[in-house]
Order: C-alpha cells, then structure tokens, then sequence
C-alpha cells in the first residue's frame, strides 16, 4: 500500500522519484538488469535535498539537459507486516531537452502513450500515477479558469 501527504509533511526523505513527459509522451527508463519499466529516481545522496537529488537522478536516469521539475507529494510504502518504510519525494518532469543517457545502470528510455503495463514497481507506481493525473487535472482546470476571466 503506498500512503500519500502534502508535499513536505512525511519529514526525513530517502528516496525521490519522478514521472515525466517529454513531447507529449511518457517517458520511462529501463534498469540493465530488468525488462520492467520505471519513474527515474533513486535514493538522497547525502548532503542532497530532495529536488536536488532528482534533478540528479532525472539527467541520470534519463539524460534530461532541461526540465521542470515540480514537486507533487510525498510517499511511503507499506511492507508486509502493514508498518511503513522511509518516506520519499515523488516529483513530476516536463523534459524541454532531453540529450543522450548517460553511462548509468539505466539500459534504455523509452517514450509511451501512458503508464506501461510491466512495471518494475507496480504496487507503487499506479498509486503516484494516480496523484500526477489529479494534479494534472487541477492545473488544466486553473488554466481553464484563468482564460475565462
């Protein structure tokens, strides 16, 4: 079960993770190791802040050159025994350039319609995929509202 709060709330962070866009189109990357697809992200290095550890892990996992990065909520995942884990940052990434991957454990980007259906997390990422559209859909609505008036 993954559990969800306002931006800032869970305190300590360990892990960030982003769901970006490049041109109209998801993109994800693929682990060396694995056939399943992922939001690039990873753990705070020391000394990092949650966003400065996702610019880092977005050109990392990606080779994002230029994005906005915005923060969404934060996160944390339920074992099996129902206690939760450390907190994380999940982010949303509009890529402007996007250059060549770099060498990393990263195999391969790829761009898709939506959320893939073999996913490397998919008790997690259906969850903040869920809080993107939300958020997506109140931007357009603002949007919306702002040309109204």
């Amino acid at each position: 079960m993954v559990k969800t709060a306002a931006i800032g709330s869970m305190g300590s962070y360990r892990f960030v993770v982003s769901l970006s866009r490049y041109q109209g189109q998801w993109l994800f990357s693929r682990h060396r190791a694995r056939s399943t697809w992922e939001g690039q992200g990873g753990h705070i290095e020391d000394g990092e802040t949650p966003a400065q550890a996702m610019e880092r892990e977005l050109f990392e996992e990606s080779g994002a050159l230029k994005a906005k990065i915005i923060p969404i909520c934060d996160y944390a995942v339920s074992g099996e025994d129902g206690s939760f884990g450390p907190a994380g940052q999940f982010f949303f990434s509009e890529i402007d350039v996007l250059g060549e991957l770099p060498e990393s454990e990263i195999g391969e980007v790829r761009l898709f319609d939506g959320l893939p259906e073999d996913l490397t997390y998919p008790h997690i990422l259906p969850s903040l995929w869920d809080e993107l559209q939300k958020f997506l859909s109140e931007q357009q609505e603002q949007k919306e509202q702002k040309e109204r008036r």
